[in-house]
């Protein structure tokens, strides 16, 4: 009897995703530079945070001292402010911001008038590309005590002119404002692109079913948002150690300063200025630390209660 070659089905598996890859080989070559790019800037540099366990020498090689920095990190008198701030201002960030590119998707979602809606899509996509130094400057103006269009209405209605910038209770909702009006609209391309593949036989269907706008925006386009939002939420609460350096430099003065001092101003303060660089490292390695933690936390809760999650 005459023995029958067979092929194993890990082979066949093996091949067969080879081929695939083959394919699909333009695709790959154009993920190359995004790689490189990833690999060079981002995980490249989490080889130097061992500068964190060592004393910084310019010459010579770097003495071992163990967690000697972290411990001065934790014993410095204003770290638990610095580390206050730092909460606070993401805290106020994650919930007042998070939900306006959604609200922003779902209006420009109800525009009927396509040149219209992509005229009010330009508008809120143009802050996205300035940089934070224009930005306060427009700020700077719209806030002034003396011109500023905010404290003129406030003497139109007999209210006294009030400094926000210079205020500790007002700087902090100026952040807030000011990145808001950078990034909910350049945020909202994410859950206005997962309104936009909704099928529309489920609209049709469901006017067909005497549903009306409402009943479409809660039944049919917040389900399908549920996985853009949940991916958006879990990755900002991983950055929520991120107060934002830019911004805050740019907007920081003596008055505010220790209302608005965070991490990120105080990594930038002992380390390029007061060149502390392990030192530095240490505070940034602590908050990089941090957000991994939630970042994975966030996760695993979600995974629990919705069986969805980031990843």
């Amino acid at each position: 009897m005459k023995a029958v070659r067979t092929t194993a089905p890990a082979q066949i598996r093996g091949s067969s995703r080879w081929k695939q890859v083959w394919s699909d080989k333009v695709l790959y070559v154009m993920l190359v530079p995004a790689i490189a790019y990833f690999a060079i800037f981002h995980v490249w540099p989490i080889y130097g945070m061992k500068l964190a366990f060592y004393d910084y020498r310019i010459l010579g090689d770097h003495e071992y001292v163990g967690l000697k920095y972290f411990r001065e990190l934790f014993s410095t008198p204003i770290f638990s402010n610095i580390i206050k701030n730092t909460l606070i201002i993401s805290a106020m960030k994650l919930i007042i911001i998070f939900p306006i590119p959604i609200l922003f998707a779902l209006m420009l979602n109800e525009f009927r008038n396509g040149v219209f809606r992509k005229m009010v899509q330009v508008v809120a996509y143009l802050p996205h590309f300035l940089s934070w130094v224009v930005i306060a400057g427009i700020w700077f103006e719209f806030l002034s005590p003396s011109t500023g269009a905010v404290n003129e209405g406030l003497k139109a209605i007999g209210l006294p002119p009030h400094d926000f910038l210079t205020d500790k209770e007002s700087i902090r909702w100026v952040l807030v404002a000011s990145e808001a009006w950078r990034s909910a609209g350049w945020d909202s391309i994410i859950f206005f692109a997962a309104i936009m593949g909704i099928n529309p036989s489920l609209y049709e269907a469901a006017y067909v079913d005497g549903a009306n706008r409402w009943h479409i925006m809660t039944r049919i386009i917040l389900p399908h948002l549920y996985i853009p939002m949940v991916t958006i939420f879990t990755l900002n609460v991983g950055f929520i150690m991120n107060a934002g350096l830019d911004q805050i430099l740019n907007f920081t003065n003596d008055s505010v300063n220790s209302s608005i001092d965070v991490i990120d101003t105080y990594v930038y303060r002992i380390g390029l200025i007061n060149s502390q660089y392990s030192f530095a490292t240490a505070a940034n390695l602590f908050k990089s630390v941090i957000g991994v933690i939630l970042v994975l936390s966030t996760h695993f809760i979600s995974k629990k209660l919705t069986s969805k999650g980031a990843w």
